[in-house]
Parts: C-alpha cells; structure tokens; sequence
C-alpha cells in the first residue's frame, strides 16, 4: 500500500456500515464519509463554545477560583513573570528561527482563543504578543505539535470545540503556516474521525490524531476513539488513512487513545485508557504479535512494548502521556546506571474521582517482560500489566490545598532527573525522579487560584501554561535546573 493512497477500505470495518450511512444521511460534518482525500476551508471564528470538559473525567469546574482559607504556596522557585493575556491557554510551542545574532525565539501558545505568539527574544519573563490566529471557542490543541523544520503548527479540534459534543461536533486539524509570526495563516482544514490531540510521528511527515470519548455513530463495541493517520508530505494536501490504528488497546477492547509521545530513539507511545503501547514506525522491524521481520510505516507501525497499567497501583486505566529517557534524552530521568537506558515509563494518569486522593498520579512502570507483544494479546481473562515500580500524588504533600478535588497530574516536562509536573488547582511541582521508586518532591508553585495545565523548561525558565493565570515564567532555585 502507497502511502501516498491511503486506503480505501471500509472507514470502521463492516460493525459500522448501518451507522456510517445513517451518518451520511443525516449530520453533515459528524464524520467525514470519504476522509480520504478531504478538506475542507472553516472560518476563523465559529462562535463562542462552552468548555463541555476535555478528558476522560473533565467536567465543569471551578476554574481559579480562589479561596478565602487558602494563600499562595512557593518554595524552590522564584517566580519572574506573568502573560496575562493568554489566559485560557492549554499548550505552549518554542519555535526558533535564524542561528547566531540573529537568532529569535517565538513562544506559541494554543488554548480556547485559538493561537497567539510571542517573542521571548528580548524579554523572555514578559514577551510581547507579536501575532494571533483566532479561534474563538476553540477546543482543545491540547499538547499542540509543530514541524519546526517546515514552520507549521497543527492544532487539533476536538468535537466539543464552539459547543459541540461527541456526536455531532466536527473534529479535525487546522494546518497553520507560522514562518512569519507576525502573520499566522491558515494553509487549510481537515476532517477526521479524531481531534482531542495530533502528534507528528516520522519527522512529522504524518500525524496521528486520537480520542476523545466515541461517538454513538461508531462500532458499538468501541469505548473510545483510537488513532488515525494523517499524510501531511503536502501540508496543503493533507490525506487521512481511512482505518485507525492502535485498536484493541485496552485488553482487546478498541478505547480511547489520548495522546501519542515520540522518544529520543522514534518510539511513538500511545496513551490512553488501557494503559500506553509504544510503536516503530519506521524501518524493517521485529514484529513480536506477528512474530516477523516487516517494514513498519506510520500508517502499519509494528509493536515493540509496553501495555497496560496495574490498576491495583493507580485509580484508574486512564493514561494521558508517558515520557521515556532514551538516546539523547537516555540520562535525564531515572538513574540509567540502576534502571537501564530507556527501561523506565514515565506515565501521568489522569482521572478525577471523588476526594483529591483518588485523582491521577505521576506513574513509573517497568517495561521489563513487555517486548514480546504482551501488551497486544492481553484480554479480560488473560491479563497483563507493566510492573509499577512506583507512584506519586499531590493529595497530603506539602505546598498542597486541602479544599479541593482537582488533584490530578497533567502534562511534565524533564531535565536531568527533576521532573516538571502540573496538577490544575495544586499547581505545579518539581519532583526529583532519580529514584522510580521513590519520587521526590523538592519546590512548588501553586498559586491559589491556579489551573495549571502543563510546565516547560525552556532555558533557564520554566514556563506554566495556565488555564486560569495565563503563561507564568517561574526562575528555579533549588540548585538544580
């Protein structure tokens, strides 16, 4: 199969024929019939959308509310800035251009009003905004990705987005030609049958979009939306593979796939309810489920390890996004030297449950005895899961609030053993992961009306992108940065 042509097999496999063409008939952009080759031009502005929740326990929340009985907690960090006006900011980008003198730093930020830039070159702690593309009522570009060799920026949209709902919201990629910041522009639109996050796999010749929660009009034995493929070669062109990939994820059961991270060594890790699965997607590679040498591509990745997550170990089969220290990344987590290069999954879990104790944690998992395509043959009566090598939570921990549930770990960020970590209302912590097994906390920044969605290093900051304060700019100063 040419992956110039994607194929053209049934969208769904023949479950869904009834429901595919009672889609058709019905709501005109609920899926795509022939995504194949489909785009489609939207207008910048759609109308302002509810915030309808993002993720697998995202509800409607008291977003930076703040508290009379609580102040700001901080320790180990000074903080040096603030962007106010990107507020509602779920992402960041750090895009360079130029080399030497002329070098220059653009910070692009995607959250509900679309994308906005900013220029860290002359003031990285109070940046101007420099460009916008808008998007009022845009949801989600959640861990937004970008082709910083081409300038272009894919941001996701979710069903939800401009008050959609899982069933009859459009979802898709809006391609964005940021070569000039000070001029973003749409290079074009695409439908498909997935939106809460896209991720470049293969030097971002091709993305791979997944989740949210299923449709009512896709196969009834689905609990989620898995992945779809996208060529993007022609960003201007782009064409969707009709079948998913990363099906049967969660003990044979085709679920959720929420977001896909690309290790130092091109391992792509999907994650999502069921556990995280990491994929070659390129070369001639061991296929332990087929138990063959075959050539892996984007769109026919071939298994190399990982599964599902001891749920006796977390509160839920949710996982979010996953980290691996490999190639040239190999020393920046777990000690290498008593864990192994690239032995180690570094996992959030994401999911509220009532009280603050039972929401997502920050997960380490052995990868040990998961090589042999385990992770693709597990089932309800056979189960496997990685060895959780150890966990940590906000809930009780020092800096932490003790009135509120919004407890859950988010996206992190790493940089020679400290990992970075948001958990929305509790803010952001920095936890020295040397130690899997035992993960310490050692500063924090949890203003009182936080809604921290994920924590960067860029330099010698640390950016926070915040849904309630905008971008905070944090100065470490627990003597390892």
């Amino acid at each position: 199969m040419s992956p110039g042509r994607p194929t053209r097999r049934v969208l769904f496999g023949t479950a869904s024929v009834a429901a595919a063409a009672a889609l058709t008939a019905g709501t005109a952009w609920a899926c795509p019939p022939d995504p194949g080759n489909q785009q489609t031009r939207v207008a910048s502005a759609q109308g302002e959308g509810r915030d309808l929740g993002a993720h697998a326990g995202h509800g409607p929340r008291d977003v930076g509310k703040t508290s009379q009985r609580v102040s700001n907690a901080i320790k180990g960090v000074k903080p040096v800035g603030n962007v106010p006006d990107a507020k509602e900011s779920t992402s960041l980008v750090f895009m360079d251009y130029g080399k030497g003198k002329n070098k220059r730093t653009i910070m692009y930020v995607s959250g509900r009003f679309g994308l906005k830039a900013y220029d860290l070159t002359a003031d990285p702690k109070s940046p101007p905004l420099v460009g916008t593309f808008d998007l009022p009522g845009f949801w989600q570009g959640e861990d937004t990705e970008a082709d910083h060799k081409r300038k272009i920026i894919y941001l996701s949209r979710d069903p939800r987005a401009f008050g959609g709902n899982t069933d009859t919201g459009e979802s898709g990629i809006y391609v964005i030609d940021v070569s000039k910041p000070e001029s973003l522009k749409q290079l074009t639109y695409v439908k498909v049958p997935a939106g809460h996050t896209t991720s470049c796999v293969n030097d971002c010749r091709y993305l791979w979009t997944g989740g949210p929660a299923k449709a009512s009009w896709m196969p009834a034995d689905w609990a989620g939306r898995p992945v779809w493929v996208t060529d993007v070669r022609d960003p201007r062109r782009p064409k969707v593979f009709q079948n998913p990939i990363d099906t049967g994820r969660n003990d044979g059961t085709t679920d959720y796939t929420h977001d896909i991270q690309v290790d130092a060594a091109g391992i792509a890790w999907a994650s999502g309810r069921g556990g995280v699965r990491g994929y070659h997607t390129e070369g001639r590679r061991w296929d332990p489920v087929k138990k063959r040498f075959r050539k892996a591509t984007a769109w026919d990745p071939v298994p190399y390890a990982g599964g599902g997550i001891d749920e006796a170990t977390t509160n839920s089969s949710f996982m979010h996004n996953s980290f691996r220290a490999v190639g040239r990344t190999w020393n920046q987590g777990p000690d290498p030297r008593k864990w192994g290069v690239g032995q180690v999954l570094i996992v959030t879990e994401e999911t509220f449950n009532e009280g603050c104790a039972n929401d997502g944690l920050l997960v380490f998992a052995s990868l040990k005895g998961s090589y042999g395509g385990q992770g693709w043959r597990s089932t309800p009566d056979n189960k496997f899961r990685l060895r959780t090598l150890g966990t940590w939570g906000v809930a009780g921990q020092e800096g932490s609030r003790p009135d509120t549930d919004d407890c859950s770990a988010h996206y992190f960020d790493i940089r020679n053993g400290v990992l970075a970590q948001s958990f929305y209302s509790q803010g952001t912590r920095f936890l020295d992961v040397r130690d899997p097994t035992n993960p310490k906390q050692i500063a924090y920044f949890r203003p009182d009306d936080s809604r921290a969605w994920a924590a960067y290093y860029h330099g010698k900051y640390v950016y926070v992108a915040d849904h309630a304060r905008g971008i905070d700019v944090l100065e470490t100063t627990f003597g390892r940065s």
